[in-house]
């Protein structure tokens, strides 16, 4: 697999997602009606589907792979793709009163074409890896200018050799100054890279511009390298009208598309675990009330996203007026935690109320766990960068809360901080759906404190 192949991967992904989600229809009508021969109503709904599905990838272009690889973003921006396509989807069924549409085998429909292009997103960015770590379907680059920013960007590419890229020539700034304009954009004509990276400190306006418009003519894709160099903050182009602006922050910001995937995921999440759960919730309510004297239910003042605070709430776990002598921390044996409230927190049941703090908005079903005001100020005198976990809304679990648990003291709470703010890096709906992965597998272990 060369080079030249590269340009039909997005007909190719664009074919076959196409495929998966008439895989998905066909397999959704036969799991609901034990039969692959849809109905006139269902063919009218399928083909509607397929020329939505068309439109809508088209304009989103979510079938294309970028380089860098980054399957977390491709998975998002389907996601966002899929969301778009299904509210386009129901408008028209609205508008043009399509009737006798199964919900049931729609969300199926849905649900099945996520996880089987999740799979073969997976497979496809696992599959370009490997042939591109073994030397195939690879670009091939120029780099000119400042010699130092040039070997940062090879060194990077050499510990990536995931990324696919060959380097063609190096032109340093001392040999572009002995070539004129003309001499320097033939070179590069010559040369006939894939793309072009322009390592600047101080770059001639007019000469970019030339490359530019090179690049346009000739298919060469211009990238600009600049010289700063970036640990832990994040960047973010930002143009003002014709002058590019590099805003810098300590941690990326969370984008309205990952806002509204989050808050699309809790609000469906939270009320099938409410409606299916309510069995669960029912048991929970009557044991809870049985095994000690005081109400089913418990709330508390907690502090959400920007510091506006919300009362929390629990199945009892603690004896009543647990904490007349001010606020306490639980520990391990715990003499306030009733023997039915110690196997709820073993299992991380006594947090379910919680689900709907989640519909409500006050929470989020994945976010780093609420406190009270009492420990924010000690934990803060700490750790100051937990202030930055205020800006989020709070969740009902946390990698924080899978890998530690509840916290004893101030000072386990500012390790778990850590946890949450390795998270508050690479916020995505995959890292949450993994989150309650491992949640779901520390309620079967029993294995909370």
């Amino acid at each position: 697999m060369t080079t030249r192949y590269s340009k039909h991967l997005p007909g190719f992904v664009f074919l076959s997602d196409l495929l998966l989600l008439n895989f998905a229809l066909y397999s959704s009508h036969y799991i609901k009606f034990n039969t692959f021969t849809p109905s006139e109503t269902a063919i009218t709904f399928i083909l509607l589907v397929n020329i939505a599905w068309v439109v809508v990838s088209a304009l989103s272009r979510s079938f294309y792979v970028f380089r860098p690889m980054q399957l977390r973003d491709n998975i998002n921006k389907f996601l966002l793709t899929l969301i778009y396509h299904l509210l386009c989807v129901f408008g028209i069924i609205y508008f043009l009163k399509i009737a006798n549409i199964s919900r049931a085998e729609v969300m199926l429909s849905y649900t099945l074409f996520f996880l089987f292009v999740v799979f073969q997103r997976s497979v496809l960015f696992f599959f370009l890896d490997y042939i591109r770590k073994k030397g195939y379907n690879h670009r091939q680059i120029v780099i000119i200018g400042d010699q130092n920013i040039a070997e940062r960007l090879v060194k990077s590419f050499e510990q990536h050799p995931e990324y696919g890229y060959d380097l063609t020539d190096f032109i340093s700034e001392e040999q572009m100054a002995a070539m004129a304009d003309d001499e320097l954009v033939q070179a590069l004509i010559e040369r006939a890279p894939n793309e072009v990276f322009i390592c600047y400190k101080q770059m001639n306006y007019e000469l970019l511009n030339r490359l530019v418009k090179m690049g346009d003519t000739y298919l060469i894709k211009i990238k600009v390298v600049s010289d700063l160099i970036l640990h832990n903050n994040y960047a973010q182009l930002v143009n003002y009208h014709n002058v590019p602006v590099l805003q810098l922050n300590s941690s990326p910001e969370i984008g309205l598309k990952i806002r509204i995937l989050k808050r699309g995921f809790d609000v469906i999440f939270s009320s099938l675990v409410m409606v299916a759960g309510a069995p669960v919730f029912f048991m929970l309510l009557i044991v809870t009330k049985l095994t000690s004297k005081g109400p089913a239910f418990f709330r508390q003042e907690r502090i959400g996203q920007n510091e506006k605070p919300f009362y929390i709430y629990k199945f009892r776990s603690m004896r009543v007026n647990a904490e007349l002598a001010g606020p306490q921390l639980s520990k391990e044996n715990d003499p306030r935690i009733t023997k039915w409230g110690m196997v709820m927190r073993k299992t991380r049941l006594d947090e379910l109320p919680q689900f709907w703090n989640v519909l409500k908005g006050d929470m989020s079903v994945v976010g780093p766990r609420p406190e009270r005001q009492y420990y924010i100020e000690q934990i803060l005198e700490k750790s100051p960068s937990y202030k930055k976990l205020l800006r989020v809304k709070p969740g009902l679990t946390s990698i924080g809360q899978v890998h530690y648990g509840y916290a004893e003291n101030v000072d386990q709470m500012c390790d778990r901080v850590r946890y949450d703010l390795l998270y508050l890096q690479n916020i995505s709906l995959n890292s949450d759906l993994n989150i309650i992965m491992k949640t779901v597998k520390v309620m079967v272990q029993g294995k909370g404190k």
